[in-house]
Formats: C-alpha cells, structure tokens, sequence
C-alpha cells in the first residue's frame, strides 16, 4: 500500500490501559483467572449498584433497537440532580470521548492545551490527535499548582485541564484555590475540570464548581463519569456540564446514537443509589487509610489520596509489577507518566487489600 495516509498519524502514541485480567493471564501461563486480582484501572471493586444491574436486564431484549441519541430521560433526571438544566449537559462514551470533543471544538496547529506534569495522559493524546502542543505545569508534591498552570497560558492556549482529584496521583485542591484559579483565567481559554473521582471524595473537601456552570460563566466545563464511583466502567457514559453555547458547540461534532442503550438505562437508575455510592466512598477511604499504614510499616512511601487508588514508591516499579503479577495481582508502573520508582494501586475490600499488602510483605522480604 503507498502511503496514502496522514503520516503525522505514525508519530501519535497510543493509551495503554490497566490490562484485562485474561491477557495477563495467558501472557504468563495460567490457566485459571479465577483467582487474579486486578488493582491497576481504579474500577469500582463493589461493582454496579443492583437497580443498575435491573435495569440493564429490564432494557436486553430492547438492543436491537437504536438509543436514544439526545439521552432524553437521563438527561433530565441528571439536570435535577445537579440543579441544571437538559441544555447544560452532554453525554459521551465514557468522558474519554468528551475529551476528544472538546479538543475537536478548540485545538488545532498552532493552539496549545495546559495541564499538569502529571494530570490523566489522554489530555496529551488528544492534543497530538488534532496537532496542538502540550504546556505542562509542574505539581509540586504531585499536586496541582494553580498559579503555575496561569503562568503557563500563552495567547494560544484554548483548554486548560485540571483533574481533581487527580489521575494517577490521587491528590486534590480545594474550593477557594479553585476560586481563586477560575477569577484569574483570561477569556480566551475554557478551563475543563475533569471530575471523574469527585464522588469518592470526602463530603467536607469535595469543591463545588457546578455552581459556575449553574450561573452561567462560559468558560468553565466539568466532566464526570458513571465508571467509577457507579461502577458501570464496561458500559462507557459520563457526561460534560457546561454552559449552553459550549454545551451545543461539542454537541455539533458528536456522532449520532454515541451512549448505548444499557448504558442509558444503567445510568439513570444508578442515580437513584445514592447509598451505594456512599458504601463505595467508605470502601475507598477506609481502603486508602489500612493499606498506606500497612505499606509505611513495611518502609513503603503512598502518596495521601482522595479517590480510590493510591501511588506507592516502591523504587523499581517495573520491577514490582512484574512481581506482583507473577503473584497474580495486576497494578499499574507510572514510568509513562515520569514516575518509574512508583506503581498506582487500586484499593478495594478489605479481603483485596489484605492480599496486595500480604504480597507487598513477601516482596520486601
């Protein structure tokens, strides 16, 4: 074949995602993945809650149809939720592909996205897909600095993304730097605040900038998602709020029929679990606190998180993950995010976390 195609396309990395459970399995011989243990996508280990479970076999006989494009009834049973109105949100597969609207609506050869050193890497790859460069602020104590993402915005920056809490590294910042961050930006840029842990948050820290949207300022945005908190990550919904205009503006590049049927269906009755998402932020932060006090007893390092995973320096963390696998527990090396000496790990029940510190104990020895 001559090459007829883009060639800048060779040049763009690929995501490399937590790895499925069977691929690692036959990799390495087993047979059985019975008894692996997958602690490196951040899933919700509780699983879905059971009105979503409902729901979804209540809509299987109806796939053959098409969804409904628009979300129609999610749509307005989200808004009440959030005290918005239908047109301030947008659905997407995932907020993955919100993200690559966003950058379909605003970047371009010659614009420029900012965001941390070590924010979520798909805000990179989407601003190679449309061949807008990448300004990278640093994040002291794996933190995001507001001030210095501010002092990185050029006339051609166009989005300016902070993830909180933040992926891979778990930490947060609070309301009034937040504020603060939101009065300084200058016109010509949408700040996009990617929400997709806010749930695992603890109540008395978790930042209100739904208000923004609420009182109509244009640029801001923010992005949740029903994978995590919800547990509906193989189902692929979350969802912009912004106001109106931008609201419409991605709307025009998005594919008709993008949010499947089950997903719609498990969406709308997840939201009516408010309990499970509270037992699953129990989980989390009971989680977080028993495995970072088991691994400091065993000379291990955690990085202090507010969502459902935490960082560990480990010094090797290739190594470590090779040895955790052969253990049958899958975890996450941040070498791809200029972290080598750490590996990201899921928390999950309290059966689950015994066995990752049992084998975090077996490695130190």
């Amino acid at each position: 074949m001559e090459p007829i195609w883009n060639e800048w396309v060779e040049n763009l990395k690929v995501y490399e995602p937590g790895r499925p459970i069977t691929e690692v399995a036959r990799e390495l011989g087993f047979d059985d993945v019975e008894d692996f243990l997958k602690l490196a996508s951040n899933e919700n280990e509780l699983g879905p809650s059971p009105k979503a479970v409902e729901a979804i076999r209540n809509q299987a006989a109806g796939v053959y149809r098409y969804p409904d494009g628009g979300c129609f009834y999610l749509k307005r049973k989200l808004a009440a939720k959030l005290d918005l109105t239908p047109e301030h949100l947008l659905f997407g597969n995932g907020s993955n592909e919100l993200i690559v609207f966003l950058g379909h609506v605003f970047l371009g050869p010659g614009l420029n996205l900012v965001t941390g050193e070590c924010a979520f890497a798909v805000y990179r790859l989407v601003a190679a897909l449309y061949r807008a460069g990448v300004v990278a602020a640093p994040m002291p104590d794996l933190t995001y600095d507001l001030d210095a993402l501010l002092e990185a915005v050029t006339p051609d920056t166009r989005l300016v993304a902070v993830c909180n809490p933040n992926n891979p590294t778990g930490t947060a910042v609070g309301q009034e730097d937040l504020d603060r961050f939101i009065e300084r930006l200058p016109g010509h840029c949408l700040a996009v605040f990617d929400e997709a842990y806010i749930e695992m948050m603890p109540e008395d820290r978790r930042p209100d900038l739904m208000r923004y949207v609420r009182e109509g300022r244009e640029n801001v945005l923010v992005l949740r998602t029903f994978s995590k908190a919800y547990g509906l990550a193989g189902l692929r919904i979350g969802y912009a709020a912004a106001a109106p205009a931008v609201i419409g503006l991605l709307n025009r590049v998005r594919q008709p029929f993008n949010v499947n049927v089950l997903a719609q269906a498990a969406a709308e009755a997840a939201l009516d679990d408010d309990a499970h998402v509270e037992r699953t932020r129990t989980l989390a932060a009971e989680g977080c606190r028993t495995v970072a006090a088991a691994l400091a007893e065993l000379g291990c390092e955690t990085v202090p998180s507010v969502a459902n995973f935490m960082l560990v320096r480990v010094g090797d963390g290739g190594k470590v993950f090779e040895q955790l696998q052969r253990r049958r527990i899958i975890v996450r090396p941040m070498g791809a995010y200029g972290l080598p000496d750490y590996v990201r790990v899921t928390v999950g029940t309290p059966e689950q976390n015994e066995r990752l510190i049992e084998a975090f104990r077996e490695i130190s020895e």
